[in-house]
């Protein structure tokens, strides 16, 4: 029976993947957090990971049947989801998805999923057109609309000899995702914090655009680092293929102007205004009616016109009461001294800025390095996911608004 200390309860859902044979390193970076393990595997997942492995490593015996007699007479499976602090299931095949996101609990996992109120973490594994049919991505967003997380896929190299989205995450990766939730400390309770994230469209007629490759991954991220915080969270978006987070509320825009008149409306109301977006600094003069042809330009050469958008952050620091103001920047050289200058020219408490030249941190990627620079210095996150150097940002935005609110 697991004991009852102050240590983090995880249960690991192991489900029948090739990834399987990942859940014991998986377990050792999780015990290597002081998390307390119970392996749960079902069925297939005996054909890739032995249960004695995982409790060599857990130092907890794995359940593996909802029958268990002797499981159920010391800790039944009721008992064992009110246990856990997180569940997490890595692998999570395309079937165990299909599973929890119809609510079905057909084997001890299935049915710990629906019995506990613990947070639930899901690390995708499976053949890139597994991932990629419809019903996988319906059966993702069901579960993210129920709270679920989702980490992963990662894109590469599969078992099968496929390339493209499908292969878990690495364990420590996974691992360090969970705990940055189960450890997130309530900074933010009680907080508003205005968030913009993603690109702008700015329109020449109704099918092109001046815009950006922004995927608004970093903003998303942000704005649920401080949900998880216990901030109340509005997150202004622009056109992105992102799903909501769970307990946001999001508003969605296209253009520069339009997100100018969201954050107009919702600002007033926030204490922390992070200003992630990516907004197009110009737009057309003119935007066409119609779509234009080639043959109604004079010559093969198309100049268009171009007028500066309105500052949006540096309206928002320039007014009298404000709240706590923090922009981002994405530079291609010099980018300290682009950012220093950026935020002291618009009045800014706080910049983040990135090198978007470094493809493996740019734009659309799933990694990020960045500086944060403040009256009080500067600090440097080297690379890793942009959930977490979302969750490092968040824990230093807080100190620095409640100083300056002190």
């Amino acid at each position: 029976m697991p004991s009852d200390n102050h240590a983090k309860h995880i249960l690991l859902g192991v489900s029948g993947g090739i990834a399987g044979v990942k859940s014991a390193e998986l377990v050792r970076h999780l015990r290597g957090f002081d998390a307390e393990i119970v392996p749960v595997l079902t069925r297939n997942a005996h054909r890739f990971v032995t249960p004695t492995a995982l409790q060599a490593l857990a130092g907890n015996r794995p359940r593996t049947d909802l029958w268990d007699a002797e499981a159920e007479a010391a800790m039944g499976h009721i008992e064992l989801a009110r246990w856990a602090d997180a569940v997490v299931i890595a692998p999570a095949t395309a079937n165990i998805l299909a599973k929890l996101a119809n609510g079905l609990a057909d084997d001890l996992l299935t049915t710990l999923c629906l019995a506990t109120t613990a947070p639930l973490f899901l690390a995708p594994a499976m053949n890139n057109k597994m991932w990629e049919h419809p019903a996988t991505q319906r059966n993702v967003v069901r579960l993210q609309a129920d709270g679920a997380t989702i980490l992963g896929p990662a894109d590469g190299e599969q078992a099968c000899g496929e390339f493209g989205p499908g292969r878990m995450l690495e364990p420590v990766d996974i691992a360090e995702a969970v705990v940055a939730v189960l450890a997130s400390p309530q900074c933010l309770a009680g907080v508003k914090v205005l968030v913009t994230a993603g690109p702008t469209r700015e329109f020449l007629d109704p099918v092109r655009f001046i815009s950006n490759r922004s995927s608004g991954r970093q903003g998303f991220a942000l704005a649920e680092a401080a949900r998880d915080a216990g901030a109340d969270v509005t997150l202004i978006a622009g056109p992105v293929h992102l799903p909501s987070p769970t307990g946001v509320e999001r508003l969605d825009v296209v253009s520069a102007s339009e997100m100018k008149a969201a954050v107009a409306e919702r600002v007033e109301v926030a204490d922390i205004f992070v200003s992630v977006a990516a907004v197009a600094d110009y737009r057309p003069s003119h935007m066409y009616e119609q779509k234009l042809k080639k043959s109604e330009r004079a010559t093969s050469e198309m100049r268009v016109a171009l007028k500066e958008n309105e500052d949006i952050i540096g309206s928002i620091a320039n007014t009298h009461p404000r709240p706590f103001v923090v922009g981002f920047a994405a530079e291609t050289h010099n980018p300290l001294d682009y950012a220093r200058d950026k935020r002291l020219r618009k009045g800014m408490d706080a910049i983040v800025v990135n090198d978007v030249s470094d493809a493996a941190i740019g734009f659309d990627s799933a990694d990020n390095a960045v500086t944060l620079i403040h009256d009080g210095g500067e600090l440097a996150l080297d690379k890793m996911p942009k959930r977490l150097v979302a969750r490092r940002l968040v824990t230093e935005i807080s100190a620095l608004y409640h100083q300056a609110r002190a």
